[in-house]
């Protein structure tokens, strides 16, 4: 339940959104700070170990002493999912208000920050069981050799809703839908509606910073996979790959080491590949936009230029306090 503060129930959580390069971990931090908080991160990518340079992981030095969880959670080898996120976030919110502390949810994966504050189920086809592998291998090599149309065409007859939604071309939420279908009985469509009429687990205020000029934010972008760059992102996927991990892994499909692994096959020049991360980096951050557009509670602090911390965190801070969440 909501925790009182200012002498009315305040919002459990915070969340910090937007899209990549925004600013929003300085952000999350500096808030964790004023409100005597915890930063839960909810970046789909920095839950593995191993992978810093390319998911702009904060370092030591960033947390500025901000207790971080949901971080180095995972094995670069394993398949992380939405469900997985949701049970072991879950954990770590709980015991942040169990302590009497703000949960400060920072991070860009849109689908992790929505499941958790639902407090979302997931079917078994949709939580990457192991159980589950054998059906959605043949599934995939249905796909593969009959072609998505057949497919496609399998799951109207089953869930006409979801074939409505679902293009023929997207392998992976057919496949992920005929995948629910098989494993449960159960249809997406049906699964996800009884999802959403569940009351919400947490209260939030949710906050999104971006740039007001989506060129700023473009030009930011390619700043910071320089910088990457810089920092060793070529040596960070030699690494990773030297110790075993596969090229076509999950993990390995994030923009900056699929990229980087495909130089290092021969699939390319280095030089090139930085131009690719670069332009997928910013369609990324378009599609981040799409999803945070969508949702009316979000209030949004836009930045010009380029993000100014303090400003920022000042805005941050009135939101925050006008709805009864406390500086401490």
């Amino acid at each position: 339940m909501p925790w009182e503060r200012g002498g009315f129930l305040a919002p459990e959580v915070l969340v910090v959104t937007g899209p990549t390069a925004a600013g929003k971990t300085g952000l999350g931090i500096r808030l964790a700070q004023l409100f005597d908080g915890e930063v839960v991160s909810a970046d789909s990518m920095q839950v593995y170990r191993g992978m810093d340079i390319g998911t702009a992981k904060p370092t030591v030095g960033e947390m500025a002493g901000v207790r971080h969880h949901m971080l180095d959670v995972a094995d670069p080898a394993e398949r992380y999912s939405a469900a997985r996120y949701v049970s072991e976030a879950t954990v770590c919110v709980t015991d942040i208000l169990e302590r009497g502390k703000l949960p400060v949810l920072v991070g860009g994966t849109g689908l992790y920050i929505d499941a958790l504050l639902r407090g979302q189920t997931f079917a078994s086809g949709e939580r990457g069981d192991a159980g589950c592998d054998s059906t959605r291998a043949g599934l995939v090599l249905r796909y593969d050799d009959e072609g998505g149309a057949v497919l496609w065409q399998a799951l109207a007859q089953v869930d006409p809703e979801a074939s409505a939604r679902i293009h023929p071309n997207d392998k992976n939420r057919i496949v992920r839908a005929l995948e629910v279908f098989a494993v449960t009985g159960e249809t997406i469509t049906a699964h996800n509606r009884a999802s959403c009429a569940v009351p919400p687990r947490y209260t939030a205020l949710q906050i999104a910073v971006t740039a007001r000029e989506r060129a700023d934010l473009y030009q930011r972008i390619d700043a910071r996979v320089d910088a990457m760059v810089a920092d060793g992102l070529r040596q960070e996927v030699l690494a990773l790959l030297a110790s075993g991990l596969a090229p076509g892994g999950t993990s390995m499909q994030a923009i900056g080491y699929k990229e980087v692994a495909h130089a290092l096959a021969g699939a390319g020049t280095f030089e090139a590949a930085v131009e690719d991360i670069k332009r997928e980096s910013r369609r990324y951050a378009k599609r981040q936009l799409s999803w945070l557009r969508r949702k009316e509670a979000v209030q949004w602090i836009l930045w010009d230029g380029a993000p100014d911390p303090v400003a920022m965190a000042r805005e941050a801070s009135a939101l925050c306090q006008a709805v009864g969440i406390a500086v401490r």
